[in-house]
């Protein structure tokens, strides 16, 4: 059964796919160094090489990721692409962590779509719960952000499904400079949502060693 939690962090609504409600000590504090991401870090050196940032302004709601991929003190890779759209192209999906364990989640989350027919919500509860409870997936290291023309919702490993009031959401290493920069450009410039994303996460890529200026986008609406 799902039930929804809404902590004072930031205004965000967590909607939980365990069978309790998550007490507001235990809920993921959202973009705070990106703990949500921050924890699996410690887990895995895998997840902190890459910046994910979706934006959600004027009907139009933007995708945006980094290109670097980071091994330990290497940097492997410069231009990996780490979105994807899925279901007809109608939604939009970025990954931070483990390359491999994302893919897996994707092809799950598309197979998710097609059973709900496009419900991005039902869709993304399901793979949640799925995510949270079945023994193989519980070992993925990956956070996903998913989107579609109405909502936005990033989705971990404890069984969260977590949607931002204000339609801005960032994951991995970078995500708290991107997400600052993002909200400081909604409220103080005129850029449209993709300008406002690229200049957001150009920021971000000047402050994380893990993120580079190497951008793939994907735009809705």
């Amino acid at each position: 059964m799902l039930k929804v939690d809404t902590p004072g962090t930031n205004g965000v609504q967590v909607l939980s796919a365990s069978e309790g409600v998550l007490p507001p000590g235990d809920a993921p504090a959202y973009n705070g160094e990106m703990s949500i991401g921050q924890n699996s870090a410690q887990r895995s050196g895998a997840i902190h090489g890459t910046t994910v940032l979706c934006v959600r302004k004027d009907a139009k709601v933007v995708l945006i990721a980094d290109g670097q991929v980071t091994m330990g003190d290497h940097v492997m890779k410069h231009t990996a692409r780490k979105t994807r759209r899925l279901y007809q192209d109608k939604v939009i999906a970025g990954f931070a962590g483990s390359t491999a364990d994302a893919i897996s989640l994707f092809e799950r989350f598309e197979g998710k779509l097609q059973e709900f027919s496009g419900n991005l919500q039902k869709a993304a509860v399901e793979l949640a719960k799925e995510w949270r409870k079945d023994r193989a997936l519980r070992h993925l290291e990956a956070l996903l952000i998913v989107a579609d023309t109405k909502g936005t919702f990033i989705l971990s490993g404890n069984g969260d499904v977590i949607e931002p009031d204000d339609g801005i959401v960032a994951i991995g290493s970078g995500g708290s400079y991107a997400l600052a920069a993002a909200r400081a450009l909604m409220k103080h410039s005129k850029l449209n949502a993709k300008d406002l994303a690229m200049e957001a996460m150009r920021i971000a890529s000047e402050i994380c060693i893990y993120t580079n200026a190497n951008f793939t986008m994907e735009e809705l609406g």
